[in-house]
């Protein structure tokens, strides 16, 4: 399959697809014939930079879905070449003809994974993390167990190169799960509603998240405390769970829907003007429920009202005149474009317009724009890749000499701070929210938590 691809040439049509592809492949069929193999995606993403193969680049995987569409079977060398890609979408953004790869890719993998052959090793480890990320309740018992492991020091042990090198295989991708997950820290719990300081501007809804709300909890209240300074009263949604994102991106659609409808359910009752997500791909998920419950009877007209009024935090922040004053802090900051921010939701400009609002504060550009590694769980399901993204990204954070990293995506936080890690360069990192909370109410910058 590999080879068939590198032979590709010119704009080959695609064949029409196979007896065994599933109904409703018709739209992805369409989708496909958009790319002109230009070659413009090639330098824009991340698996091409490490191969340079052109299977592991987006025109290359469109002509794999396309072979899989005439009957090829979604195994061995083509699937592998479908896994491997981050859908980070920096290949949208390079795109002259439009092509929406995001959508190709979401597609084929929702109508591959249900039958695709994976050995057994794969699909307990794929079963394992979607058992528990999407699962607050269960992640508060898995950092339970990060916390007495972190007491009794297991966990500095299990980073040792000797103890990492001599884990089984099997074991790893739960290694790469506890080497990623943060330090301990006390979790901040949120009230149901947050007043708005001052006089009202309106009623938002915050998208707690499934890991955001349980190992990210004080981006989740520094969210808070700046909305609600900035006069907007802050409503914590009953009943919100996952947004789905990690299972719609791995191809889990069925999964996904399940999860949504909860996440619609509960800002339909908790009567919000605004939608504020602070996580790049659950923001992008849920502006993109519209596409997910198309032609549901119950869902599609909730689901697209919760899209289009769903918004990012710097989005949010950018378009109203800033009202609480912002205090100096004397740092040195990068900003990371999270890759489902910058190319699934095209916004770049707004969240250093806010940085640029904190007297004091540099704001220094990262050299290197490629994808950190994190992925969703890209990090758990493909290490190799990810660990080489993110000694890349590292080296790139490490030329700008910044005091902080700053960045959107509580994937990417985790994953920058283990390569810098790795990279004998710790970095400290914040959310976009955590420096304008710490600006906002006159803080220095506290001490970096020992883990």
């Amino acid at each position: 399959m590999a080879a068939e691809v590198r032979a590709m040439a010119g704009n080959r049509p695609v064949p029409a697809h196979g007896p065994g592809a599933p109904a409703g492949t018709s739209h992805l069929q369409g989708l496909l014939g958009d790319c002109v193999h230009c070659g413009f995606c090639l330098p824009a993403c991340p698996t091409y930079q490490l191969w340079g193969e052109e299977a592991d680049s987006p025109r290359g995987r469109i002509h794999i879905v396309g072979q899989i569409l005439a009957g090829a079977p979604p195994e061995g060398a083509a699937l592998q070449h479908l896994d491997r890609c981050l859908s980070c979408l920096a290949c949208v953004s390079a795109c002259p003809s439009g092509v929406r790869y995001g959508e190709i890719i979401e597609e084929a993998r929702a109508w591959t994974e249900p039958t695709s052959r994976r050995g057994l090793g794969d699909r307990l480890t794929r079963e394992a993390i979607f058992a528990l990320f999407p699962y607050p309740r269960r992640l508060r018992a898995a950092r339970l167990l990060l916390v007495a492991a972190e007491a009794a020091g297991l966990r500095r042990a299990l980073h040792k190169p000797s103890v990492e090198a001599r884990l089984p295989a099997p074991l790893a991708p739960l290694a790469a799960m506890e080497r990623l997950a943060p330090a301990a820290a006390p979790v901040e719990r949120l009230a149901r509603r947050v007043p708005a300081q001052g006089e009202p501007r309106g009623v938002v809804g915050l998208v707690a998240g499934c890991v955001q709300s349980v190992f990210f909890s004080r981006v989740n209240a520094a969210t808070a405390r700046v909305l609600s300074a900035e006069g907007f009263d802050v409503v914590v949604a009953e009943g919100q769970g996952c947004c789905g994102a990690l299972s719609l991106h791995a191809g889990r659609r069925s999964e996904a829907a399940r999860l949504a409808k909860r996440t619609v359910t509960a800002f339909e009752r908790a009567g919000v003007e605004l939608v504020v997500a602070n996580a790049a791909g659950c923001g992008s998920a849920m502006k993109d429920y519209g596409r997910l419950f198309a032609g549901d009877p119950l869902y599609e007209a909730p689901a697209s009202w919760l899209a289009d009024h769903t918004r990012d935090l710097s989005e949010l922040l950018a378009g109203t005149e800033p009202r609480a004053e912002r205090h100096p802090l004397p740092l040195v900051a990068a900003f990371h474009d999270a890759c489902h921010l910058a190319h699934a939701q095209g916004i770049r400009s707004k969240p250093r317009q806010l940085l640029h609002q904190i007297p004091g504060l540099e704001l220094r550009e990262v050299g290197d724009d490629t994808c950190c590694g994190s992925a969703g769980v890209y990090n758990l399901l493909q290490p190799g890749p990810a660990r080489a993204l993110g000694a890349r990204k590292a080296a790139a954070l490490a030329a700008t000499r910044a005091d902080v990293v700053v960045s959107t995506n509580p994937g990417c936080l985790m994953q920058i701070q283990v390569s810098a890690e790795d990279a004998g360069r710790p970095v400290r990192t914040l959310h976009l929210a955590e420096i304008l909370d710490l600006s906002i109410r006159g803080q220095a910058l506290p001490p970096t938590p020992k883990g």
